[in-house]
């Protein structure tokens, strides 16, 4: 019987298709066990006013029930769920993301097109056992695609383009007929949205191009079985096959040997985007990796729970990037840990994932310094909420901004609006916290942080110094009594002895 504490699931909401995998880590490896996929096009459920439709969400619902039948007896620590390009567009996506939360019984999370890149090459980067070459990795979702160049494990430079098969496929061939003129006007569609990107990426070059995702795969199914090529998608393949769509003429016509029927509404749609990859790129061949965004959730999450986190990578990078003051971060980040440790069994607080968000506010509270001093919490606010954070989810990046814009001054209790109450009562907790710590760090030097005890009672929280210190200590005593107003507002109670 196997270890579920080893078991680990990744689900992917993506535009088209929603995919869960299951699987046993091994030595480090994950060995998958089981895989769920169903053609959802959740894409095609989004109205002319961007939100999705109650149908389109029922049918996403159904399938996200299914999912959470089968991971409800793995460990939470040990999934990941993200939805792509279609609920970043969808204005009602919170109404969703509530009702879905509660199908999988999980939470998930929205992340960024560049953060679905890294995802995705991570992924076919554990499944290619190749450190040497230098890799464009090529995938083509329901309404958007990613492009990115990396070698390795690590991902040098990730896009990710407004374009998808079911984008395309709806925006040009809703009707089904298929034309020489509609083709080529979605072709300029699709080169249009690459031509920002295709010279930078050309002249960084590459040694082999793989595609990933399931467009990519009916693609090259459909070419080996029509003998255009027997292992790779090449220029003249594509060429090909753009000659019999348009000679079918219509979309119920498709009819290929290897091609899934579910397949094949948004395939003419995925053909011109691959093409319109192929041309602006110069490429010359492709290969296939099975290993794509779902593939790269588990490797991340595992990687997190082994402490190898992409997320502190990120987080040391932007300190770097704007010259934060890493002496008193690191001060600041020592005693929030210590008052962490006092509070987190009261106030019921995450060990792991409430003591990284505060641990990376606390080194990061201090990088709207490098825009300008005056209201350096709001400019830190804005950098954390608008930044290419890899690693971090959007809503990751809003608690953080949140942290970071309340970490000093009035605690302005509109800041939380855009989460829910529950996440808004953990981050007041949070947010105090982080406050204490930096007020008892206000003198930024390296003298010794004064030895502090505290103690919760309900919403009064109590902090006990040593004999004489606070009659020592001023300026520290102001303070605090300054920040028990602050406070107030919280219903909470600071007192201080």
């Amino acid at each position: 019987m196997s270890d579920p504490n080893k078991t680990f699931a990744a689900v992917d909401l993506g535009s088209n298709s929603f995919h869960m995998v299951v699987a046993n880590v091994v030595d480090g490896r994950a060995l998958i066990v089981d895989r769920i996929k169903e053609m959802v096009r959740l894409a095609g459920g989004l109205n002319e006013n961007r939100e999705l439709t109650g149908e389109a969400m029922d049918i996403a619902l159904q399938c996200l029930e299914k999912f959470g039948q089968r991971i409800k007896t793995i460990p939470a620590s040990n999934i990941r769920a993200v939805g792509t390009n279609t609920l970043r567009q969808a204005r009602n996506g919170v109404e969703f993301l509530t009702r879905a939360n509660a199908a999988l019984r999980h939470n998930i999370e929205i992340i960024s097109g560049r953060e679905e890149a890294r995802l995705v090459y991570l992924g076919v980067a554990n499944t290619i056992f190749n450190d040497e070459d230098k890799r464009l990795v090529v995938d083509i979702g329901g309404g958007s695609t990613e492009l990115i160049i990396g070698k390795g494990f690590e991902a040098d430079i990730t896009e990710s383009l407004f374009m998808g098969c079911v984008s395309i496929s709806n925006q040009f061939f809703k009707d089904g007929e298929i034309t020489a003129k509609r083709y080529r006007k979605a072709r300029i569609c699709a080169l249009q949205e690459l031509e920002s990107i295709q010279g930078f990426y050309k002249s960084q070059g590459w040694d082999k191009a793989i595609g990933t995702s399931g467009t990519i795969r009916a693609i090259l199914d459909v070419i080996i079985s029509q003998g255009w090529n027997e292992a790779s998608i090449t220029p003249d393949a594509l060429s090909k096959l753009k000659k019999a769509l348009i000679s079918i003429g219509n979309i119920n016509k498709i009819e290929f040997e290897g091609l899934p029927a579910n397949r094949i509404p948004v395939f003419v749609g995925g053909v011109i985007v691959l093409s319109a990859v192929f041309e602006a790129l110069e490429i010359e061949s492709m290969e296939y990796s099975d290993g794509a965004l779902r593939e790269g959730l588990l490797y991340d999450q595992i990687g997190r729970q082994h402490d190898i986190d992409v997320r502190d990578k990120t987080v040391d990078r932007l300190m770097n990037r704007y010259s934060v003051d890493t002496n008193h971060a690191e001060r600041v980040e020592k005693i929030t840990k210590h008052l962490f440790k006092y509070i987190k069994s009261e106030w019921q607080l995450d060990k792991h994932e409430d003591l990284k968000m505060i641990r990376w506010a606390a080194r990061m509270h201090e990088i709207g310094l490098a825009i300008a001093h005056s209201q350096y919490h709001k400019h830190g606010a804005y950098l954390l909420s608008n930044s290419d954070m890899p690693g971090f989810s959007r809503q990751e990046q809003t608690l953080l901004s949140i942290l970071v814009r309340l970490h000093r001054r009035k605690i302005a209790l509109e800041i939380f609006e855009p989460v829910t109450e529950d996440i808004k009562n953990k981050l007041i907790k949070l947010v105090i916290i982080l406050r204490l710590a930096i007020v008892l760090n206000r003198s930024r030097n390296t003298i010794k942080t004064p030895e502090v005890d505290l103690e919760i009672n309900g919403n009064k929280i109590v902090l006990k110094f040593q004999d004489g210190w606070l009659t020592d200590h001023p300026l520290t005593e102001a303070d605090l009594e300054t920040e028990a107003n602050y406070l107030s507002v919280t219903d909470y109670k600071l007192k201080y002895s």
